[in-house]
């Protein structure tokens, strides 16, 4: 572990987390964002689905580890939501056990620590006809929305935070084209809605401590970065290009 310790995120679900690093995609803003004040960590796993993520969550999260996460994001549902296949090679899970798997997965979670925080991210919508030109298997926007509002309802039962990307991504007009590079896994224009929606949710949760970025000190931050006192810059006001973000 690389000293001093910063508050941790951990970024788990499918290839919506695996390629958040890339081509200006989420887990890379936040990174940036949080930068000096918290570490993001990913635990993405491309083709997964709920099934999958429950087999391993106790791996991935072991409760004795001596660290534990401040905040988990979650993302799975778009893999889950899938048209079954005659083969039983697609990843779809049935919404019911969806719904269970889900509830597992955060009744971990939020076993870890008092101090672990979790939201959930619902599934996002689909481009259905970028989709099928890119992909064999078939996934309908209609599932997506059930199994969306599926995974709003029980966070709202079981009081975890969530986030409605169904609706979220849609609120786009041009959603279609702008928001996927496959109709299905984000653009930078994606990624940055769903930058947005975590940081609403962090800035207005009531936390202790808070984990909105604006709120966490940047380590070492009395250290000047000038010489002269007179000329020193406070590294938690420097925020340069953070500043498009709230």
């Amino acid at each position: 572990m690389v000293a001093p310790k910063r508050p941790q995120f951990v970024l788990f679900g499918s290839s919506i987390v695996q390629i958040s690093y890339s081509n200006g995609g989420w887990g890379a803003h936040l990174a940036d964002i949080y930068s000096r004040k918290a570490d993001i960590v990913l635990r993405g796993y491309n083709g997964w689905n709920s099934r999958r993520a429950l087999e391993v969550v106790h791996q991935v999260f072991p409760k004795d580890a001596t660290i534990q996460p401040d905040l988990v994001v979650v993302y799975f549902g778009g893999n889950d939501s899938m048209d079954p296949h005659p083969s039983g090679l697609s990843p779809h899970v049935p919404l019911p056990e969806y719904v269970e798997n889900m509830r597992s997965i955060a009744v971990h979670l939020r076993s870890l620590s008092d101090q672990t925080r979790v939201i959930f991210l619902s599934c996002l919508p689909v481009n259905e006809e970028q989709f099928r030109a890119n992909f064999k298997l078939l996934r309908s926007n209609e599932a997506c929305q059930r199994y969306s509002e599926a995974c709003i309802q029980l966070c709202r039962d079981m009081g975890v935070k969530v986030i409605d990307l169904y609706t979220a991504i849609q609120k786009t007009d041009s959603w279609k084209t702008s928001c996927f590079i496959d109709g299905v896994h984000l653009s930078s224009g994606g990624s940055k809605i769903v930058v947005d929606e975590i940081l609403k949710v962090l800035k207005e949760a009531e936390w202790e401590p808070s984990l909105y970025w604006k709120s966490l000190p940047s380590e070492f931050a009395e250290n000047p970065l000038s010489a002269h006192k007179e000329d020193a810059i406070n590294a938690d006001e420097w925020t340069l290009y953070r500043e498009n973000w709230h």
